[in-house]
């Protein structure tokens, strides 16, 4: 059985956030004025209107490039990555980063980022070998 992850997220504004995530191909399932689950890749997100979240995390420095702290993401395979990334950047969206970590070891992948209305950080993610998602 494939299993999948459920996160609920306070949010500013339900419309918005339908708008951004509609923006960036995703779906939705139920949905009320005050709240909407977000079809993320097969994965649930539920955005509950509640105001600002209000949190201070630091960004971090990974192989001299400066990264949020705070994000959540997606893995996709390589082709469906690059994909994304050519339409968000179509979309004229303000990616952060966009390049290859730990090239040519165990765990390389593609990364960017991109904020949604709520100031989420949201990861997208590709392995240059998927059974390395975990090796170190």
């Amino acid at each position: 059985m494939q299993t999948s992850f459920h996160m609920s997220l306070p949010c500013q504004s339900v419309k918005e956030t339908k708008q951004f995530y509609t923006s960036i191909g995703a779906t939705f399932g139920r949905s009320t004025l005050s709240w909407v689950d977000v079809n993320f890749y097969s994965h649930q997100i539920t955005f509950i209107k509640a105001g600002k979240f209000n949190f201070n995390c630091p960004n971090y420095v990974f192989e001299g490039k400066i990264l949020p702290s705070f994000h959540f993401g997606i893995i996709l395979d390589h082709t469906t990555w690059k994909n994304v990334y050519d339409k968000f950047r179509e979309l004229q969206l303000d990616l952060v980063t966009g390049s290859v970590f730990l090239k040519d070891k165990a765990g390389e992948h593609y990364s960017f980022f991109v904020k949604d209305p709520n100031d989420y950080m949201l990861e997208f993610k590709s392995f240059k070998d998927s059974n390395d998602v975990f090796t170190f």
